[in-house]
């Protein structure tokens, strides 16, 4: 996907948000599921704190008033992780009694400002114990009057609620990775499936404007549907107004020409009449500039057209050499194609035919004897459309630099003695160029000149 994509847009924000939701998730359930472990945690060691203040308020008649043993055999081993602590509050020297695997260690007492819990007495939170053991504690103030003071205080070794959140954290990191991996595949299908309609949209214009269709079919979701139906009324609008546009240059050339054909014919039927030669002469400058600007018109608007018509070229200049054959049979000219089977020509086919017309129309009246036409077809380059050339080559006496830029400018004719109006080169050079094409005369191989006309071509 491009940088500039809309599905990429969609793809990143989908992503992100998906991730910052899947963390958030992740922390809170890590952080209840810390929560669960400890409450669990801290009921084990109420039930050892119960027991001992359950001794230590009421010992057994003539038993020990401060058990070594409350059921649990890690109290009896050394730094087990796991001990047990009475001490006597109210006693000049405090007296501490403890779990035998406190060894000749103590448990620290937890203070009241550091986060840790203290209700009624009671107090829970975490400390640093022997050997470096991180534990978690609950400890309980009792008062028995004359019996004394005491605070008792259980422990034992958090490592288990480590470890046991580090399982938890490991396995929901696997899970939400791979929910993760589906949420991102599934939205990357959503944000296919939901742009495919443009994309269909984009294929259909690039087949109009290719010559393929002539307008956008099927059907389309509704949020697209009006676009849709927008663009094909645009595309109609158009041809109707190039239609119109035609039909009245047509008109315009057939209403001012006959005049103008008129007016030339009776002036060149007076040789002899200086006005009638001033006439013929301004008459033959109003046909030019008449037929100019018409063509100028004709092709502007086949310029406008959206799209284009998919033309074959080899079947049209095939046609084309023909008919040259059979007006220039006299000469004896000989025509030489070399075309491959399929060139397509992204354009409408009667500026096609005039352009190769003219082109060989031109070659056949210079040419001694041969005239070659090759067609070839360029691959798309970097950031280029595809090309197809075609190439007219004579081998008549050719013509300088000079030379060559003079006939390409509309009207300009180097031999009086041929017919024509000097006109042809020039409507090549504008249909070509409004197609954004280009008309380029060289040197040819075989003596003469050597046209070569390069257009847009169609897929």
């Amino acid at each position: 996907m491009p940088g500039n994509s809309l599905a990429l847009r969609l793809f990143l924000w989908a992503t992100g948000w998906t991730v910052v939701i899947l963390i958030v998730t992740g922390v809170a359930l890590s952080s209840l599921y810390r929560q669960a472990v400890e409450r669990a945690f801290d009921r084990r060691l109420d039930v050892y704190l119960r027991t001992l203040v359950a001794d230590v308020a009421s010992p057994e008649e003539g038993g020990e008033k401060f058990p070594q043993s409350i059921g649990e055999p890690l109290f009896e081993l050394p730094l087990s992780g796991w001990y047990w602590q009475v001490v006597r509050l109210d006693t000049a020297k405090p007296e501490v009694h403890s779990s035998r695997s406190l060894w000749d260690s103590a448990l620290p007492r937890l203070p009241t400002d550091d986060g840790s819990t203290a209700t009624g007495g009671y107090r829970k939170g975490y400390a640093v114990g022997p050997e470096d053991q991180k534990l978690r504690i609950v400890e309980r103030n009792i008062d028995l009057g004359d019996d004394g003071r005491y605070l008792i205080a259980v422990a034992g070794d958090a490592q288990e609620i480590n470890e046991e959140m580090v399982s938890f954290d490991r396995l929901i990191g696997a899970t939400f990775g791979g929910l993760a991996v589906a949420l991102l595949l599934t939205t990357a299908l959503q944000v296919r499936f939901g742009l495919a309609p443009l994309k269909r949209i984009s294929e259909s214009l690039a087949a109009i404007r290719s010559g393929e269709a002539e307008r956008l079919e099927g059907a389309f979701p509704v949020e697209i549907a009006q676009l849709a139906r927008e663009t094909n009324a645009l595309i109609e609008a158009n041809r109707e107004i190039v239609e119109r546009a035609r039909t009245h240059v047509g008109n315009l050339a057939h209403a001012l020409k006959t005049p103008l054909s008129v007016l030339f014919n009776e002036a060149t039927a007076r040789p002899d009449d200086p006005l009638a030669q001033k006439v013929r002469e301004q008459t033959e400058i109003m046909r030019h500039q008449v037929t100019r600007q018409l063509d100028r018109a004709r092709l502007a608007a086949r310029s406008s057209v959206v799209g284009g018509t998919r033309i074959d070229v080899p079947p049209v200049i095939t046609a084309l050499a023909r008919t040259m054959e059979k007006l220039h049979r006299e000469r004896h000219i000989a025509i030489a194609l070399d075309v491959p089977e399929h060139v397509y020509f992204q354009g409408e086919r009667q500026d096609l035919e005039e352009m190769i017309g003219n082109l060989v129309d031109n070659a056949c009246k210079w040419a001694h004897s041969r005239v070659g036409i090759e067609v070839l077809a360029d691959a798309a380059a970097a950031n280029a459309k595809p090309r197809v050339r075609i190439i007219v080559d004579d081998d008549g006496p050719g013509l300088s630099p000079a030379e060559r830029e003079r006939v390409a400018r509309r009207g300009q004719r180097l031999d009086e003695s041929k017919p024509g109006s000097g006109l042809g080169l020039s409507i090549v050079v504008e249909l070509a160029g409004l197609y954004g094409g280009a008309l380029a005369l060289s040197t040819a191989p075989i003596g003469g000149l050597r046209a070569e006309l390069a257009l847009p071509a169609a897929g």
